[in-house]
């Protein structure tokens, strides 16, 4: 898949490329290569009054709710949908010509996460054939289509049509043998939906009765895209920069109201994505991407955000690699002395020094010039 590697010479100017976008999607997936167990395993050595709080938001809700680790993944998808509106504009008047552009990236996405999954074992019947990177990867595709082919007012009509659409079927739907509007792990539709129709193995580390890159809920998850499209949109407008930013803060208040009433009568649960959910990630989502935008596009405080504009310049790149290259071996090879030296901290230091292996991997590449674009 070598054409999938291309140098900054193919991407868009800088003046066409927000740099917060880019420290966002690293800050984002610096929580998903460790930097959650770094976190955590400093909270614990320390025993602060606050580290039992910090230490649940660093996990996921057990179902329904919503902590800081919940925003992740919705986090990443908000802003592949929010590069679309710099990336496809294009080809807005000939919506035909990006086609073959969508389809070769959602299915080489597809193939990156089937191969992150156990592909090349050859072992079909126990192969997850939901995930991350395929949940990503029809996500954009069917956004990128809509983008190209509903303008922005038509475009809402969509979004409240999958989200009501998607309310009413698990509310009035019930599955064989159980009542409608059944939310609970075991009897909910879109649990029976994979555990019925989904080949191969379901995900069981946080919800065995279906899959959290399920059939049924990836329907929603489009809509994360798409509100991440209305920002990148906002965002390449000709509004003032302040403006902007003011309107990201609006927007993502306003998601954040509906979203937490709306949680009253449709609970917010990530691993069905309900609409609810949707929305409150949209606004975390939102008021994060304005100050990122603030902070570093506006103002111009650019020396910060380098750390993170390198893991997010190849975000898909760690995110395979470091299932190939033992990362944890490296740190103990440099830093096991250090480590035993150190007492209760040996196991912070250790998680730190995987991470700066990632990030100096990671580097070399930046300097290199080289991306992965899928």
């Amino acid at each position: 898949m070598s054409n999938t590697i291309e140098s900054t010479s193919s991407l868009p100017k800088s003046t066409q490329r927000l740099l917060s976008i880019d420290a966002l999607r690293g800050f984002d997936m610096f929580w998903i290569i460790g930097g959650d167990a770094l976190a955590t395993s400093i909270l614990k050595v320390g025993n602060w009054s606050y580290s039992p709080a910090l230490t649940t938001q660093l996990e996921h809700a057990d179902w329904e709710g919503f902590r800081f680790y919940d925003l992740i993944f919705p986090l990443f998808l908000f802003l592949v949908g929010c590069v679309l509106p710099f990336s496809l504009e294009k080809y807005r008047g000939n919506a035909a010509s990006a086609y073959g552009r969508i389809v070769r990236r959602t299915l080489r996405m597809i193939l990156l996460g089937l191969i992150y999954s156990g592909l090349l074992r050859f072992d079909f019947a126990n192969l997850r054939y939901a995930g991350v990177l395929q949940r990503i990867a029809l996500c954009y595709g069917i956004a990128g289509l809509i983008y190209l082919h509903v303008p922005w007012k038509p475009r809402i009509g969509v979004v409240l049509a999958i989200l009501l659409g998607y309310w009413a079927i698990l509310s009035w739907v019930p599955v064989p043998g159980g009542i409608a509007g059944d939310l609970s792990k075991e009897g909910n539709l879109s649990g029976y939906l994979d555990r019925t129709f989904l080949p191969g193995k379901i995900l069981e580390k946080y919800y065995g009765f279906g899959d959290n890159e399920g059939l049924l809920s990836t329907i929603p998850a489009i809509v994360t895209a798409l509100l991440g499209v209305f920002a990148g949109e906002w965002l390449r407008s000709e509004n003032k920069p302040w403006t902007k930013v003011g309107g990201l803060i609006g927007a993502g208040l306003a998601c954040l109201v509906i979203g937490f009433g709306w949680g009253n009568f449709f609970p917010i649960i990530k691993n069905l994505w309900t609409s609810s959910f949707v929305l409150v990630a949209a606004g975390w989502s939102l008021l994060l991407l304005s100050c990122f935008y603030a902070l570093i596009d506006v103002l111009g405080w650019r020396s910060w955000s380098f750390i993170w504009v390198v893991i997010g310049m190849n975000a898909i790149t760690i995110y395979m690699v470091k299932n190939i290259v033992d990362f944890t071996k490296i740190s103990k090879y440099f830093l096991t002395g250090v480590a035993n030296a150190s007492g209760p901290w040996g196991g912070p230091i250790l998680q730190a020094g995987t991470l700066i292996a990632m990030w100096l991997f990671l580097y070399y590449l930046y300097r290199r010039k080289i991306f992965l674009r899928v």
